[in-house]
């Protein structure tokens, strides 16, 4: 008897135990699910569209370090966009991009040695803003892929917009397994966490900026200073955006769906090293709201099925259902659709724990991308 009730009083006690953990992770999942469905509805999607004639002066710029194996692929569909000019900038690569770059028909400059108090991306990003000579500039990087009637479609949305910069989330295009473990998490952040109608009301606090392609209007960028003010940002793109949106300025973003896409990283070593560098930016550079985030998303996402046998209940099986569907919702939203994409929900319950290398990275004081290391 006394082992009956003592069992009795612990599975009891086990079950309120659960009940608010439970609570707090469903109405997390809950609020994320809301943000999508918004999200769903008011996210622009760019279509594509001629380049008008007439128009404003474009430049495209492309900061290019090490990228001999990307602009094969994605700098013809670049240069055959009818833009006023396409410059590359070669950062000190060691591949032959330059070469690359002029053999294809780019105007390329060579990249100046970095100032001292300068990250790599925003010395490049501010050469090629000296150099320019269009009334919008538009950075993009190298392996995100443009294709017919993207300027376009880009043009169009920037005029729709009103913005004074307008940066746009290309599809992505991942092949194979590693790519797919954990890059289309960009998709989930994007659209499972910001509310895409809060960009409208120009604060910093809701500037947000994606800076595989950023479009400004140049009299926009020229008065916070191009790309001065975060000389020294890792997540130079969102600190830019939030400094146009302090000033006043509107900031607004697309979906590239057929007009703009990408390949980012071509395997899961590769994701890992790129996420690292910007994880810890994106929680504020504070390491314990990144540990909180870690037990978060392994809290809602893997231990209902890791410890299943212990976790019963609508609570938790609708923990589990989510922790499928979620990834796929984002997929459908993001234009991914091809049966390959929707099946990326499978890894829903595994993501966490594919993600740790990440976070571990992202706590160290320094991080390493493309041969240059940088301090947290």
């Amino acid at each position: 008897m006394r082992r009956a009730a003592w069992t009795a009083a612990w599975t009891a006690a086990w079950e309120r135990a659960q009940r608010p953990v439970q609570a707090l992770l469903l109405g997390w999942l809950a609020t994320k699910a809301a943000v999508l469905a918004v999200n769903a509805v008011t996210f622009p999607r760019l279509r594509p569209a001629p380049t008008p004639r007439g128009g404003p002066r474009v430049s495209i710029l492309i900061p290019a370090r090490d990228e001999a194996h990307n602009l094969p692929r994605t700098l013809p569909g670049v240069l055959a966009q009818g833009a006023f000019e396409v410059l590359v900038l070669d950062d000190g690569s060691r591949d032959g991009t330059a070469d690359v770059a002029r053999r294809l028909g780019a105007r390329v400059l060579t990249g100046e040695p970095r100032p001292d108090g300068w990250n790599g991306k925003p010395w490049a990003c501010q050469q090629l803003l000296r150099a320019a000579r269009g009334e919008v500039l538009i950075f993009t990087d190298a392996d995100v892929d443009w294709h017919a009637g993207a300027l376009g479609g880009l043009l169009s949305e920037l005029t729709r917009s009103g913005a004074d910069l307008l940066s746009v989330h290309p599809r992505q295009a991942n092949a194979g397994l590693g790519a797919r473990l954990l890059t289309p998490l960009v998709d989930a952040a994007v659209l499972s966490y910001f509310p895409f109608p809060l960009t409208r009301l120009r604060h910093p606090m809701t500037s947000i900026a994606n800076g595989q392609v950023m479009a400004f209007r140049r009299a926009a960028l020229s008065r916070v200073g191009g790309y001065a003010p975060v000389r020294a940002e890792v997540l130079e793109d969102t600190r830019l955006a939030q400094h146009l949106g302090a000033q006043g300025f509107l900031v607004s973003t697309a979906l590239g769906r057929a007009c703009i896409g990408v390949r980012m990283y071509r395997t899961y070593p590769e994701s890992v090293a790129g996420f690292s560098k910007n994880v810890l930016p994106l929680h504020f550079h504070s390491r314990p709201l990144l540990l909180l985030a870690a037990a978060a998303h392994l809290g809602a996402y893997t231990l209902p099925w890791l410890l299943r046998p212990w976790l019963r209940g609508p609570g938790w099986t609708a923990l589990r259902v989510a922790g499928l569907v979620e990834r796929t919702l984002v997929s459908v939203v993001a234009g991914r659709r091809a049966p390959a994409d929707l099946a990326e929900g499978l890894l829903g319950p595994l993501t966490p724990l594919l993600a740790l290398p990440v976070y571990r990275r992202a706590l160290r004081r320094t991080v390493t991308w493309k041969g240059r290391q940088y301090r947290q």
